[in-house]
Parts: structure tokens; sequence; C-alpha cells
């Protein structure tokens, strides 16, 4: 076994699309166009409003913030729920408190094999 570290002090900051006190730490890239990161956002952190390149997936494993895709409304996510975008949708992720999540975006991501939505 090995122990190996995805903190945010081994991450970058991220800038772009207006975002703040967002930190993405990679943690694998793969054949198969596929990446896997853990983003941290901290207090009044913001993942700025952005397009997706490909299928992405937003795990929220600790925290709390909002989401939201297009001109819909933001909408409230919390530990334990996540976030799926198609490529091409414009999305944002926000938070007041801090969230941690884990992104998977993929262009073999099947939204079919993990998709249970919320109820609205």
């Amino acid at each position: 076994m090995r122990l190996v570290r995805f903190d945010a002090s081994i991450g970058h900051p991220i800038a772009q699309f207006g975002s703040r006190e967002a930190v993405m730490t990679g943690i694998q890239r793969g054949a198969g166009d596929y990446q896997l990161g853990c983003l941290r956002l901290g207090p009044g952190g913001v993942l700025g409003y952005h397009r997706a390149t490909t299928h992405q997936l937003l795990l929220v494993v600790a925290g709390e913030g909002r989401v939201r895709a297009g001109d819909e409304p933001p909408r409230p996510i919390v530990a334990g729920q996540a976030a799926y975008w198609q490529p091409g949708e414009e999305h944002e992720t926000t938070t007041d408190t801090g969230l941690t999540a884990l992104v998977l975006e993929a262009d073999t991501l099947d939204p079919a094999q993990f998709l249970r939505e919320l109820e609205s």
C-alpha cells in the first residue's frame, strides 16, 4: 500500500471565469479522455460560469453550496449529492461556507449508470 496526497496545498488556484477561493488538485488523467480531481471552494468561493467541455460530474463530499446551469436559478447541493452537466452546458458552483467535491470529467461517462435524480 502507498498513501498519496491530494490536499489543497499541492493543488492549483483557479482564477478563470471570475472564480475565487477555488483550488483544484489533479488526481488522475487517463486514456479515454478522462480526468479526476478534487475541487475545494473556500468560504465565499465560486467556480465561475463556464462551458463543460465533456460530460462532467461534481460529487460533493463535504460542505454545501449551489449549482446552476444555463439560465436556471441556482439549486442547493450538499455532501452526498452530485451535479451532472452535459458537454457544452454552461454552469457554475458557489458556496457561502465552503465545499469539497470530486470532479470527474470523461467523454465516456454514461449518465444512465449513475443518475438517480433528486426530486425537485
